[in-house]
């Protein structure tokens, strides 16, 4: 059997669904591709959106963004106001995690998540109640896939690494938790991963 004993979750694309694309055509749908990028760029480029997962102040992270694309300050405005639209529940969820404690895993959660994030749409995050533990990036000003924020959930809850799985929807921080001493599984989709995990587990 597997010595795998903790599961650690990112929460993005793994236990909720994130939209910012289909957000911005929802809000933004009118507006020409050129306009589209450039709202995208101002949200995305040089790193700018890792502010909010770092937990600097929404508000600077905002003005910021906003003067890469003043032209569109109305719409981004708009995107910020309405942010929670971005997260979506899954039903899925709360039963996936319900199984793997009965069968005795603790489960963790790691995120690179923002203060905005949390506040703007706490309903579709109803499993957190569930979960062993956990780290939101925004609280300890580090994100994926730095050494340092595997360490400080390792350290937190006495983890052995390689009693450990870490399964995100990005290979870079999955890379980064296997380079921890994490096993590791990328997320595409929940039956895929739900499969790959069981499979692991298993062996």
């Amino acid at each position: 059997m597997s010595k795998i004993k903790n599961i650690i979750f990112d929460i993005g694309n793994v236990l909720i669904d994130f939209d910012w694309d289909g957000h911005v055509k929802r809000i933004c749908g009118n507006l020409s591709e050129e306009a589209l990028y450039r709202i995208n760029f101002a949200a995305w480029g040089n790193n700018r959106w890792d502010k909010f997962d770092l937990g600097i102040d929404a508000r600077e992270v905002i003005s910021e963004m906003l003067s890469y694309a003043p032209e569109y300050s109305k719409e981004m405005r708009a995107l910020f106001a309405n942010f929670g639209d971005c997260f979506i529940r899954r039903d899925s969820t709360i039963p996936w995690l319900q199984d793997l404690k009965s069968r005795g895993y603790k489960v963790y959660y790691l995120s690179n998540y923002s203060h905005i994030a949390i506040e703007s749409n706490r309903e579709c995050l109803d499993f957190l109640p569930l979960m062993d533990g956990g780290i939101f990036s925004c609280d300890v000003h580090v994100i994926k896939p730095d050494r340092e924020i595997y360490a400080l959930l390792a350290e937190k809850y006495n983890l052995v690494p390689d009693e450990c799985v870490f399964i995100d929807d990005l290979e870079r921080n999955v890379q980064g938790a296997r380079d921890f001493g994490f096993a590791g599984i990328r997320c595409v989709s929940v039956k895929q991963v739900q499969e790959d995990l069981n499979k692991m587990l298993a062996e």
